[in-house]
């Protein structure tokens, strides 16, 4: 569906005195009832406004009746905008180097947000690609009170303990021919983290024993997709579930969806990451 909604930008300025710009899209027509909220963080040196284009969560708010909020990270230079990042924990960039609370953060995001819209606390979601997905990881843990479920691609685990006192649903989606940040972790060999990253596949199996789900997965695969394998893990706290896709012959950017970068890899057009990650956030509610 088209998005022909609205699309609003604002600030706020946090505790460590930064001014904050994040980007609001809001359909053409909400319930009269509170509605769910998806955050959506860019990837290492991208910004609000292009996860908005690239990822087309616009069109998919339009059609199920959310709000998607798009906030930009933190960069590097005297005005902090070269090379936007988020603080995962050991990634990434001037984010990381310069320990900026993104946590804490989104948590008084949260707080204008709710003041502002009818938001229903029970599907309030996160989405992120790459650091974006790094910084969801975080949010997943240590904001697990207001964070509900997150689904997110191309990301890991970065801080050194994870232990969520609200169990939270994560779709954690990723390609084995990723090169910047591997499947199996490591540093990749196109990536500018300079990060010797986590394993993501250790880091979903982490985030499932943190939130007390079944000791093995269900590993399937489907005869729509030949390239999919996913692994699902049920039995978790709060009823919560965790599911992880790998995406044989998939790369780096953003599943589904045009680059912004015209020298990305190929993109891998046999699964929607939007979409997959939308329709699970939408069918895990707390």
């Amino acid at each position: 569906m088209p998005a022909t909604g609205d699309v609003v930008q604002r600030t706020l300025v946090t505790a460590d005195g930064r001014t904050r710009v994040y980007r609001i899209y809001v359909p053409s027509s909400l319930p009269n009832s509170p509605v769910p909220l998806l955050l959506a963080f860019h990837g290492g040196t991208g910004w609000g406004a292009q996860f908005e284009k690239n990822s087309g969560f616009d069109e998919l708010a339009e059609a199920n009746g959310f709000l998607v909020v798009y906030p930009d990270g933190v960069g590097s230079g005297a005005d902090e905008t070269t090379n936007r990042t988020w603080n995962g924990g050991d990634c990434c960039g001037a984010a990381a180097r310069n320990d900026v609370d993104d946590v804490a953060f989104v948590d008084q995001l949260l707080d204008v947000l709710e003041a502002a819209y009818s938001i229903d606390p029970a599907r309030v979601f996160a989405a992120g690609h790459s650091n974006g997905g790094i910084l969801s990881y975080r949010l997943a843990c240590e904001l697990s009170e207001r964070i509900v479920a997150v689904g997110l691609q191309a990301g890991t685990l970065e801080i050194d303990a994870c232990a969520p006192p609200t169990a939270v649903s994560l779709l954690h989606i990723h390609g084995v021919a990723d090169t910047n940040l591997p499947i199996d972790g490591g540093r990749g060999t196109t990536s500018i983290a300079n990060v010797d990253f986590n394993s993501p596949r250790v880091a979903v199996q982490t985030f499932a024993d943190a939130i007390g789900c079944s000791a093995e997965p269900a590993v399937t695969t489907t005869a729509t997709n030949a390239d999919l394998t996913v692994s699902t893990w049920t039995g978790c706290d709060d009823r919560a579930e965790v599911q992880f896709f790998a995406v044989d012959g998939a790369a780096h950017p953003w599943m589904g969806h045009t680059p912004s970068n015209p020298a990305a890899p190929p993109v891998y057009t046999g699964l929607d990451a939007s979409f997959e990650i939308v329709a699970f956030l939408l069918a895990h509610p707390r």
